[in-house]
């Protein structure tokens, strides 16, 4: 089995990549499965809200298209706030997704690529504030898979490295939480278009998801255009493996389905 979980398209505002040139490339590279999970950031400066009627639209067309020589499931990736729950609410209930990624792309209206976040804290601060953010949101939302990039602040933190050792302790109840709830987290390979000196998340919060016997894991590129779509996630297979995970999940009306790694 052979799927990517994360792929946005034109319809997320950060692509210009149209869902059929995507759709095109999965099948040229003999993939099974994608989920098209555009973006939908509710009071973000730079965030957006995906047009469903033109996803579904175009995801129909793709599907359509496609012949059943790939399967296309309908995600989206949710950037949560506290104060946003109400309207990610609405859109799952008034939507059938099968697969939703749950996200922390800013905090309190405040953008962390752009530093907006980040401006006037310490990295103590903006560290642990990311995560702090992500396990009041998940405390109260319940309508999504997995977490997606669960570690994603360390693209954006101009400081340097920040040891895992100073937010394991939170980490930890975040994914518990999860485990609990009966979620999962992703592993995104985009780290290698970071450059980032570890996977995303890092081995350390793989390793202690597999510890406290978490199961679910989705596999994701975070592609916004063609080239990087399933990029190395099969070779990431091995690591996974060597970490003591054995299954790899997909997802229809948002049930997970195992495959061996």
């Amino acid at each position: 089995m052979k799927a990517d979980y994360h792929v946005h398209t034109d319809l997320s505002d950060d692509s210009q990549c149209p869902m059929r040139e995507m759709v095109a490339r999965a099948l040229e590279l003999g993939l099974d499965e994608i989920a098209i999970t555009e973006h939908v950031d509710y009071d973000a400066p730079y965030g957006s809200t995906c047009d469903y009627g033109q996803y579904f639209s175009e995801l129909s067309k793709m599907r359509a298209a496609t012949q059943g020589r790939l399967r296309i499931r309908a995600g989206m990736e949710f950037g949560v706030q506290v104060h946003t729950i109400p309207l990610f609410e609405r859109d799952f209930r008034e939507h059938p997704f099968d697969f939703i990624l749950l996200s922390n792309h800013q905090t309190d209206g405040k953008e962390f690529w752009t530093q907006e976040f980040q401006v006037g804290k310490t990295q103590d601060e903006y560290q642990r504030a990311y995560y702090e953010a992500i396990l009041h949101v998940i405390r109260a939302y319940k309508n999504y898979s997995v977490l997606a990039h669960l570690d994603m602040i360390k693209r954006y933190d101009q400081r340097g490295d920040y040891p895992d050792e100073k937010i394991l302790d939170i980490v930890e109840a975040i994914l518990r939480q999860a485990i609990a709830d009966g979620k999962g987290i992703e592993f995104n390979t985009s780290f290698f278009k970071y450059g980032l000196k570890d996977t995303t998340p890092s081995r350390a919060i793989l390793r202690l998801y597999r510890d406290l016997g978490g199961e679910i894991l989705t596999l994701g590129s975070d592609a916004h255009d063609t080239a990087r779509l399933a990029e190395r996630i099969e070779e990431m297979k091995s690591l996974l493996r060597e970490i003591g995970f054995s299954y790899f999940c997909t997802f229809e009306a948002m049930r997970p389905i195992f495959h061996r790694l």
